[in-house]
């Protein structure tokens, strides 16, 4: 990968409206990134789930459980009243909110296409990118994801890798391709699991630590530092959104939603 030299690398990101826990990942981000090093030319945030929020709130009902689900229902009232966002964050950075219905819009990537980014970044973003997007940015795209590829591809890592007694959450930035979780791994980190943990603590973890791990490969893949390993696709699995016989045996095995 070559270098980019005598400028800043230009970064957008993609991600979904989420103030509980995507948030956590962009306080880390904007707070650390070197602005002589890194230049964000926008922010583009969609609506999570892309479904009507009584859907989604059915959704949340069903994975929480009654009592958690009303903690957090008091936990997204709480900062929908103070009014945090990650949107309202960028714009208190003086960074540039970019409008998305979806990635793979023409009209959409026309406007990606004036921003000319090296890198696009996507954090939780709702929707797979397609050939039209993963073509703009002149290094590529890059995605994190909170698991272990490619046995932990597809939906709520952090929970699967609770739910089978794993020791570590395996926090991975890799390169974006048409097929789902299966780019290059770009970087990783190893965040420790407890053997009775709080999903709440370990999503929470894993996206302030995640930004950082971001961070140092978007700096390196500006050195021209980066080396890509290949994504070696034996044993690979992919996980759907957990039902409520998973969340039975999750509590089961001593772990807390909240």
């Amino acid at each position: 990968m070559t270098a980019i030299t005598g400028r800043k690398l230009k970064l957008l990101f993609v991600t979904e409206d989420d103030p509980l826990y995507v948030i956590r990942f962009f306080e880390v981000f904007f707070a650390e990134y070197p602005k002589d090093e890194i230049e964000i030319v926008g922010v583009s945030v969609q609506d999570a789930f892309h479904e009507p929020i009584w859907k989604t709130a059915r959704r949340m009902l069903r994975f929480y459980g009654p009592v958690d689900f009303v903690r957090l229902c008091f936990r997204y009232v709480g900062v929908k009243l103070r009014g945090d966002s990650i949107a309202k964050l960028a714009l208190q950075r003086g960074l540039q909110t970019v409008p998305c219905g979806s990635v793979n819009d023409p009209a959409y990537i026309e406007t990606v296409r004036e921003l000319k980014p090296d890198v696009v970044a996507s954090v939780a973003a709702p929707e797979i990118f397609r050939k039209g997007i993963l073509e703009v940015p002149s290094l590529g795209c890059i995605n994190i994801h909170s698991g272990r590829l490619p046995v932990y591809r597809g939906m709520m890592p952090n929970f699967w890798q609770l739910l089978h007694g794993e020791e570590h959450a395996v926090v991975t930035v890799h390169e974006m391709v048409e097929k789902l979780d299966a780019g290059d791994i770009l970087g990783t980190l190893e965040w420790p699991l407890k053997p009775k943990d709080s999903l709440d603590r370990v999503i929470t973890g894993t996206k302030q630590d995640g930004a950082r791990l971001m961070l140092d490969v978007l700096l390196k893949m500006k050195r021209g530092a980066i080396e890509p390993t290949p994504l070696d696709m034996t044993g690979k699995k992919y996980f759907s959104f957990p039902k409520p016989p998973d969340v039975k045996a999750f509590r089961k095995r001593g772990h807390r939603m909240l």
